[in-house]
């Protein structure tokens, strides 16, 4: 199996993937004698920022999902690691003139 097949292979496994940067935030509440306005503010909250139609948007993430969403985020990270090697081999076997002859 040649690293290309290989690569897109590992990229086909990575279906929980998300796209975004990852926010921890705290945060303080309207009630006047929470003690988050003394300091010990809420949170944190987390929250994934993905970008769309040319705007941030954070979604919030409940804690029982932040281990699965934060695997999400390490697998886009991982895909894009993956485009960037099969970018090389491909831009290698275009300068090798075989481009065209693997599949």
């Amino acid at each position: 199996m040649n690293e290309r097949t290989r690569l897109l292979g590992e990229l086909h496994s990575l279906s929980k993937l998300l796209h975004g940067s990852w926010v921890e935030r705290y945060s303080t509440c309207s009630r006047k004698n929470c003690k988050c306005h003394q300091g010990e503010r809420h949170g944190p909250r987390c929250y994934l920022v993905v970008n769309k139609n040319g705007r941030q948007r954070q979604k919030y993430i409940p804690n029982s999902q932040v281990a699965t969403a934060l695997d999400g985020v390490k697998q886009h990270q991982r895909a894009l690691e993956i485009i960037d090697k099969i970018t090389r081999v491909n831009l290698e076997l275009i300068k090798a003139r075989t481009y065209e002859k693997v599949e």
